[in-house]
């Protein structure tokens, strides 16, 4: 039973680091201010951003270096394997927000990629003409139904986030993710609980590897990396639940003598 409760809080980790990770490295410093939403518990919130930058320098970033050293190949058939894993959550946010059409073509790529692409390590559909793939997620269908995204938070080891964004995590260990339900409750010889936490940290890595110089680059040009990498995320999710600016996120920063764009590319 303990086991279970480990295993469970670990998932709701990692899913909710999936959930923020949607960047793609991409940072563009502008003017506009993102929609306010209080930051309800700063202090402990920037004791929180202490801790994770400091296990992200010992630890998080140097396993990032490491993975870029591998074969490309490696890299790219890891990360499309993990981005086609993230289409089972997708598929049923895009039928709660009323996207059928969205979820079928989803689904197509999915069996397509799955079968025919070597359980998803190579984009088969991509090279099919599929539409351009967009992950959803719980808070993000919590978003679009109109929920607030209440207080901004910071969560141990996973980063920024919101109350709604940290709670919609929880719907898919409730069986909103049937790669979690099969790996944790399958009971095969296939699957488990290893498997699963291996698969979502292998995207958590991928994630931060794709980011090492954008994040290097906002953290030394920013008076206050807590506050970019708060307005970062929130202008960020704000975009994805308005299905809008895919690719691109506002970043607020401000030097001594101007604003300024940061183009990590």
């Amino acid at each position: 039973m303990f086991k279970k409760l480990i295993v469970t809080l670990v998932s709701i980790f990692l899913l909710a680091f999936n959930a923020n990770a949607g960047s793609d490295g991409e940072l563009v410093l502008k003017k506009k201010q993102p929609k306010e939403i209080k930051d309800c518990f700063e202090k402990l919130n920037r004791t929180t951003f202490a801790f994770n930058q400091g296990l992200d320098k010992a630890i998080i970033k140097p396993i990032a270096k490491g993975y870029r050293k591998l074969p490309n190949g490696i890299q790219k058939g890891t990360k499309n394997a993990v981005t086609n894993l993230s289409s089972l959550v997708t598929i049923p946010n895009n039928i709660l927000q009323g996207d059928i059409k969205t979820a079928i073509i989803n689904t197509g790529r999915l069996v397509v990629n799955t079968t025919v692409g070597l359980l998803g390590t190579i984009d088969v559909a991509n090279k099919m003409g599929f539409p351009k793939y967009e992950k959803e997620d719980y808070g993000q269908t919590l978003g679009a139904w109109g929920v607030g995204p209440g207080c901004y938070v910071v969560l141990p080891v996973l980063g920024p986030s919101t109350i709604r964004d940290t709670a919609g995590s929880f719907a898919n260990v409730l069986g909103g993710d049937p790669w979690y339900n099969a790996s944790i409750h399958g009971n095969n010889e296939f699957l488990s609980e290893s498997t699963y936490i291996a698969s979502r940290a292998l995207g958590g890595i991928n994630f931060r590897s794709d980011n090492l110089e954008s994040l290097d680059n906002l953290e030394s040009n920013s008076i206050d990396f807590y506050a970019s990498l708060r307005s970062l995320y929130l202008q960020d999710r704000e975009n994805k639940i308005k299905n809008n600016q895919r690719g691109k996120v506002e970043v607020i920063y401000k030097d001594e003598e101007d604003w300024e764009e940061i183009d990590s590319k």
